[in-house]
C-alpha cells in the first residue's frame, strides 16, 4: 500500500515513516506537516491511505480530510492523534475517515492500515470506548454537519451491511434516520409514524444488535459503511 504521512510533528512524521518503510507490504510515499500540505500531497501522490494527524498549526486535519473527501469520496483517510476528544471522533466517523488510532502503540499503525485496506474501519481501543459513553441521545452528541461535511453512504440507503441483517426494513430506516442526528420527533415526520412508535422501532433496534444507546447504533452504522 502505498501512503501519505501527514503530522505537523517533524520527527513523529519522520519516525512513523521509518517504522512503516520497514514494512514488505508498505511505501511511504510523502510526508506534510499541516492540513494544505495534506490536500496538495494527496493531489499529488494519490495514496492509497492518507495517514494525518488532527490538530496542526499550519491547518487542521479534519478541515483537510473533508477537503481530500469532496474530490475523493473513496479516499481512505486514517487519523493517528493524542486527542480522543468527542467531536473530533464524531467529525471523523461522520465524514467518512477510515480509522481513529491514538498515539500510543505505534506498533499497532501497520496492523490497522492492512485491515483499512481489506475493506474496515478501525478505532482504538480507547476510542471505542469513549463512542460507548459520549451520551444517551444522538442530540446531545451526533449533532448535523455544517458546511459540506455529510454523512458517509457508500451503500447507497436501503443497501445495508451485514451486521444489520436482523433488522426489518422499517427498523433499518429508523438507524439510517438515527445516524443523521434525527431526534424521535423528527425521524416520526420523515418515515411517517408516531413517536411511540419510533421509540419502539428503537427499542427493538437496540435489543437486536446488543447496543445500548442511540450512539452506539449510529458509531456501528458508520463503521459497517465501508466494510
Amino acid at each position: 500500500m502505498r501512503v501519505l504521512i501527514v503530522d505537523d510533528d517533524a520527527i513523529v512524521a519522520s519516525s512513523l515513516a521509518t517504522i512503516l518503510s520497514a514494512e514488505d507490504d508498505i511505501e511511504v510515499v510523502g510526508q506534510g506537516g499541516s492540513g494544505p500540505q495534506a490536500v496538495a500531497g494527496y493531489a499529488r501522490h494519490q495514496p492509497d491511505i492518507l495517514l494525518m494527524d488532527i490538530r496542526m498549526p499550519g491547518g487542521d486535519g479534519l478541515s483537510a480530510a473533508e477537503q481530500v473527501l469532496e474530490h475523493d469520496r473513496q479516499a481512505r483517510i486514517v487519523f493517528l492523534t493524542t486527542f480522543s476528544d468527542d467531536d473530533y471522533i464524531v467529525r471523523a466517523l461522520r465524514m467518512g475517515a477510515r480509522g481513529y488510532l491514538i498515539k500510543q502503540d505505534v506498533a499497532q499503525v501497520a496492523p490497522a492500515l492492512r485491515s483499512v485496506m481489506a475493506g474496515l474501519t478501525v478505532m482504538e481501543g480507547q476510542v471505542l470506548e469513549r463512542t460507548a459513553t459520549m451520551g444517551a441521545t444522538m442530540g446531545e452528541t451526533m449533532e448535523a454537519p455544517t458546511g459540506s461535511l455529510r454523512a458517509p453512504q457508500p451503500r447507497g440507503y436501503g443497501e445495508r451491511s451485514a451486521v444489520f441483517a436482523s433488522l426489518t426494513e422499517r427498523e433499518y430506516e429508523v438507524v439510517e434516520a438515527l445516524s443523521e442526528g434525527l431526534d424521535n420527533a423528527e425521524v416520526a415526520g420523515r418515515l411517517f409514524m408516531s413517536e411511540g412508535t419510533v421509540r419502539n422501532h428503537i427499542s427493538a433496534v437496540l435489543a437486536k444488535l446488543g447496543l445500548r444507546n442511540r450512539t452506539q447504533v449510529a458509531v456501528l452504522y458508520y463503521r459497517s459503511a465501508g466494510a
